[in-house]
């Protein structure tokens, strides 16, 4: 069974031992607000919401990001400024990597502009 946005966020926030008050009060919403979106309630947050909560959380975004199809402004902004991104980014849509091409590919990338 998969994990909803909720239960994946409350699983989070648990094994970090903050409370819903204070996750609420860093990430600068309501304590309900988080309730509800952990009950499923409400529906995940913005992007840049989910951000600044895996932040506080000091996890990476990326599993709650993809649980929710979300994508930061500053990144949609970059693919949708560069062509050859947006290319690089419809090649590998067509092609149909898995999850685990994807972390190879986001090794090879690493090491390119390392090298």
């Amino acid at each position: 069974m998969v994990k909803t946005f909720g239960q994946t966020l409350r699983e989070l926030r648990h094994s970090k031992g903050i409370s819903q008050r204070d996750l609420a009060k860093r990430v600068g919403v309501d304590f309900s607000y988080i309730s509800k979106v952990e009950n499923d309630r409400l529906p995940p947050p913005a992007a840049d919401t989910i951000i600044k909560i895996c932040d506080t959380l000091s996890a990476p975004p990326d599993e709650l990001l993809a649980l929710t199809g979300k994508m930061p402004k500053e990144i949609k902004e970059t693919i949708s400024a560069k062509p050859s991104a947006l290319q690089f980014i419809r090649q590998a849509h067509a092609m149909g990597l898995s999850d685990e091409e994807w972390g190879k590919l986001t090794q090879k990338l690493k090491r390119l502009r390392s090298g």
